[in-house]
């Protein structure tokens, strides 16, 4: 079993067995209904990507190529467009989100990393002194909030510093979470912040090191115990999956691609399995 998939499956019994159930809780199913859950606080993982232990999950099939999409559309489009995400992308999934423009999902993500500049800012910061210990992404901008309507970001921080080990190198990074749906997006989250993580490494010509992941409030929506406890049954793949960046040392960043992007040796257990969204 991978070190991701027993975290997965001893965060779904903790969850299961210990966690509590959310009160006036602000999600709605597709039907009106509420969308409740049950929850942990205060979710860590460490995996050290250098030795090829990355946090994907083999128990469900999971959509890289598409996560990694969304992420292009975050910090390299910097948009709030769900139309480029369709068009360029063929990402669909964001069209629940839209305000009523019918168009943008308000001044949230992509559209908040180009008001303040924010990849530029990372980058240059990396460049003038890779020692500095200021390289963070923040999504939380209370006065985007106040500017427009739109759903708050869940995947809201990322910190990155570097580590020199003999002649190398290595980026390591840590990604907070406010919230995060267990079943549906733990791992889309997690894969996308180490593909962001692989881009910047590329853009230095650095190796990826480890990658913490924390998460404030982990939970499972009413509506999924029965495929919670489908997971928990299945035997993962005995292969670690990897996720490789097939470009050149020194790529600059904004030259990547999600096609550029491979996950080897993956190869999860199906059926899929459907989840009701909670909006």
């Amino acid at each position: 079993m991978t070190k991701a998939d027993n975290i997965f499956k001893e965060n779904i019994k903790k969850i299961l067995e210990e966690g509590v159930w959310s009160e006036n809780a602000r999600p709605k199913y597709k039907d009106g209904n509420t969308a409740n859950s049950k929850y942990i606080t205060g979710s860590f993982a460490e995996y050290d990507l250098s030795k090829g232990e990355f946090p994907i999950t083999t128990l469900r099939p999971i959509a890289i190529k598409t996560a990694i999409k969304e992420l292009m559309w975050i910090y390299q489009d910097q948009t709030n467009d769900v139309d480029i995400l369709e068009d360029k992308y063929n990402v669909k999934y964001w069209r629940d989100w839209v305000l009523e423009d019918g168009k943008t999902i308000g001044q949230r993500y992509g559209a908040t990393v180009k008001k303040y500049d924010i990849m530029n800012k990372l980058l240059d910061g990396f460049e003038k002194n890779p020692w500095n210990r200021r390289n963070i992404i923040n999504l939380w901008q209370y006065a985007d909030f106040e500017e427009t309507d739109g759903l708050l970001p869940c995947a809201f921080q990322s910190m990155y510093d570097v580590r020199r080990v003999g002649e190398e190198i290595y980026l390591d990074a840590t990604l907070v979470q406010r919230s995060n749906d267990m079943l549906v997006a733990h791992h889309i989250n997690a894969m996308q912040y180490v593909a962001l993580q692989m881009m910047i490494a590329k853009h230095f010509g650095w190796k990826v090191g480890k990658f913490f992941y924390f998460v404030n409030n982990l939970h499972i929506y009413d509506n999924q115990f029965e495929q919670a406890r489908e997971l928990l049954s299945r035997t993962p793949s005995e292969k670690e999956p990897k996720l490789v960046l097939n470009v050149p040392d020194k790529t600059p960043f904004w030259d990547i691609r999600a096609e550029d992007f491979e996950l080897l040796d993956y190869e999860p257990v199906k059926p899929q399995l459907k989840f009701d969204l909670a909006i």
